[in-house]
């Protein structure tokens, strides 16, 4: 056997056991990941100093580029629903508004509202609203509920700074800026199907109404000492909207200018995610936070509910990178890339089978992405014509499909609107799967397109 089908082997082999760990162990992911990644190096005859050095260097560069950008976009979005602007952006855009248009218009606040802030706090943030907007308007609870988890799924599958695009766009060197860009794209109508239209759609399945004065109490760790000012409707969308509009003009002014110029510096700039994020933060901790009444003591405990949340996630992140890693010293990687320009399928496509499998089995579209991602980056390096860009957004795709009972998520949703087993599967795993499929025929259009 020779060895290049060895490494294979033991390539696909690392990849199994880590799928055991995490489902049939039950193992930690950050400890199935590190578990993975050390023996994959160990059993291909590296020497221990050699595996430890390259998990390390794997970890830090990985981290290096994510960790800061999505630790800033949690404290943007925990001062966004701390501070109320969450709740003033779905009021706004609800209103008096005819009970028809609750699902386009929640899905539409939703994927705003979902930018900078992770899935599952924002809708634990948000479930005391949607019981609050369903009671108020006499509907049932998923005709507002759906339609806010596929918003906030939107964004959280498809655009930086969430962890799974975020990592990929580390894994592949890909512009956050394009990638947000082409995100937009892809994102706008992959909310309107999997929004408004599913909602329609899948009220058949809605079955009898939940409780709705069983639902959850407010979320919230800040009581403010003394009222807040009403919160602006304009500040709240400027807050979120700040980071994505400062990276693409980023982009395009990086295009148009010439490298080493002043403008072209201003422009990079702009185009880097920490910084872009960094001035989002500093303008919500004034607009939405001291303008509305918040201590500073308040507002430091709005930004540390949202890290606590974050820290497991990262641990993640650096352990895929690192098992990225893994396959770059044990020559994996020039395996794959040596021979896939022979492969007929599309790069795109086959980085979303991997993260679309990865996700099946796994549960995590977190961990699913670090992982394909380590296994599709060798593609950029056969093809250099691919956009990295399409590779994260297909990686992306892929890993939010087929949410099932391994899912944390799956179970979230079921429990907050007091679902059964069955009406989950026909919502929320439906939605997820149509997300995914829609995200990837978008990647192939964009794909032949540029």
């Amino acid at each position: 056997m020779s060895s290049e089908v060895t490494s294979l082997l033991l390539a696909g082999a690392a990849v199994l056991v880590l799928i055991l760990l995490i489902t049939r162990a039950k193992l930690n992911p950050f400890l199935s990941l590190t578990i993975t990644a050390l023996g994959l190096g160990l059993v291909n005859g590296l020497t221990p100093g050699e595996v430890v050095d390259a998990f390390k260097d794997g970890l830090g560069s990985t981290l290096g580029g994510t960790a800061p950008t999505i630790g800033l976009g949690v404290i943007l979005g925990s001062l966004l629903l701390g501070s109320g602007g969450a709740d003033k952006i779905v009021d706004s855009f609800l209103g008096q508004r005819p009970v028809a248009w609750i699902p386009a218009l929640i899905t539409a606040a939703a994927v705003i509202i979902g930018l900078p802030h992770l899935f599952d706090v924002s809708f634990v943030m948000l479930a005391p609203l949607v019981y609050t907007v369903a009671r108020r308007r006499n509907v049932h609870l998923l005709w507002v509920g759906l339609p806010l988890a596929a918003g906030l799924y939107v964004s959280h599958g498809l655009l930086p700074p969430h962890p799974s695009p975020t990592v990929a766009v580390s894994a592949y060197g890909a512009n956050t800026g394009l990638t947000i860009a082409y995100g937009l794209i892809i994102a706008i109508p992959t909310a309107i199907v999997c929004g408004p239209l599913f909602t329609r759609f899948a009220q058949r399945w809605f079955g009898p109404a939940p409780d709705l004065d069983g639902g959850p109490a407010p979320v919230t760790d800040v009581e403010p000492e003394k009222p807040g000012k009403p919160v602006s409707l304009a500040l709240s969308l400027i807050s979120v909207l700040l980071p994505p509009v400062l990276m693409l003009i980023g982009t395009i002014g990086t295009a148009s200018t010439a490298e080493g110029t002043a403008p072209y510096n201003v422009f990079e700039a702009l185009n880097d995610s920490i910084l872009s994020l960094l001035v989002a933060v500093i303008f919500a901790f004034f607009a939405l936070g001291r303008r509305g009444g918040f201590s500073a003591g308040q507002l430091q405990k709005m930004s540390g509910k949202g890290l606590s949340a974050v820290g497991p996630i990262i641990l993640i992140l650096g352990a895929g990178g690192a098992l990225k890693q893994m396959f770059t010293a044990t020559g994996v990687d020039a395996i794959i890339a040596d021979h896939a320009a022979g492969w007929p399928i599309p790069a795109v496509a086959l980085a979303w089978l991997v993260a679309a499998l990865l996700r099946i089995c796994l549960g995590s579209a977190t961990v699913a992405t670090t992982a394909a991602a380590g296994i599709a980056a060798p593609l950029l390096i056969a093809d250099p014509t691919l956009s990295p860009e399409l590779l994260v957004l297909a990686t992306a795709s892929g890993s939010v499909m087929l949410s099932h009972v391994n899912d944390s998520g799956f179970w979230l949703f079921k429990e907050f609107y007091q679902l059964t087993v069955k009406q989950t599967f026909r919502t929320w795993t439906l939605f997820l799967c149509i997300q995914s499929l829609i995200g990837l025929i978008g990647v192939l259009v964009l794909d032949a397109i540029i």
